[in-house]
């Protein structure tokens, strides 16, 4: 069955379906079949089991417009995450858009390494002191407060767009009242207010600053530039984190980073020369590319 011409040609969910997949495939997205549908399902508010069943099933004209002024954005090459409003991370969804960098799967390990290493640092469990630096959408700061309710969690970032959204996150998922969100530059609201920590945890901006316009274009044209540009190594954000961890960490601490790929051996020489991190662990992501860096005190 060929797809209809014209939007106004669509009768039924299937043809919608295969108008949506074609008008992508003619902009050159990335997967033309897959994203129409999950544009379909957002403009009808169905799963994929209902949608399955309901493709012969008429379309409302006003889903119609509402999949076209959809795919007007798609088309344009802007992120699908940001056209949809929303990007699953950690089992939650996460509401994202222009002032926040898309959550990545691979920052999902480190979240997971933060909470296996703080089994085994803390067995226990006490009430730790946690601060997240570079809010973001919220992903690593409220998927840890979902994650331990009895940890304190501090969140930094210096948008105002991204603690906005970050806030809505925190509603959505109900741990605001669990969580502190502070505006300010990397470390110095933390520094300001004399906070000590347990776990310290930052995928902050990382790549280096030739780079950045060398990117996909759904990055460089739609995610926050503030929220890419590490400086001329990208390495920048890591130096002055490391440089206060005398000053910012408990006796017995953890610290946790996502890295940009070869990266991840300067950011485990920059923990250790600290002077306060006696250990540093390395892991890879599903691909292979040394992804998280570990940094433990240890009295």
């Amino acid at each position: 069955m060929r797809p209809p011409r014209k939007m106004d040609a669509c009768r039924t969910v299937r043809e919608a379906l295969l108008w949506a997949s074609s008008c992508l495939q003619e902009a050159g997205t990335k997967d033309p079949r897959f994203e129409a549908e999950l544009l379909l399902r957002h403009c009808l508010g169905m799963d994929r089991t209902r949608f399955l069943a309901s493709l012969q099933d008429p379309v409302a004209g006003g889903d119609m417009v509402k999949l076209e002024g959809l795919l007007q954005r798609r088309m344009a090459h802007e992120p699908i995450q940001y056209v949809l409003g929303t990007q699953a991370f950690y089992g939650r969804e996460f509401e994202v858009g222009p002032g926040v960098l898309i959550p990545r799967p691979e920052t999902e390990i480190l979240v997971e390494q933060i909470l296996l290493h703080a089994e085994r640092l803390w067995p226990d469990s006490p009430p730790l002191a946690v601060a997240d630096i570079g809010t973001g959408s919220g992903a690593i700061s409220l998927t840890l407060a979902s994650e331990r309710p009895h940890w304190r969690v501090v969140t930094v970032d210096i948008s105002d767009d991204a603690l906005a959204i970050a806030g809505r996150n925190a509603q959505r998922l109900g741990v605001s009242e669990r969580v502190t969100f502070l505006q300010g530059d990397l470390l110095e609201p933390l520094k300001e207010r004399g906070l000590k920590l347990d776990i310290l945890a930052s995928n902050p901006p990382y790549i280096p600053s030739p780079d950045v316009d060398q990117l996909d274009r759904e990055v460089r044209g739609y995610e926050p530039r503030l929220a890419l540009d590490g400086g001329d190594d990208g390495l920048d954000c890591y130096r002055r984190i490391c440089a206060e961890l005398p000053r910012l960490l408990n006796e017995q601490a953890l610290v946790g980073f996502e890295v940009g790929i070869h990266q991840a051996r300067d950011v485990a020489a920059l923990l250790m020369a600290s002077g306060v991190i006696s250990e540093t662990a390395i892991v890879p992501d599903l691909a292979g590319i040394e992804r998280v860096v570990m940094g433990l005190r240890i009295p």
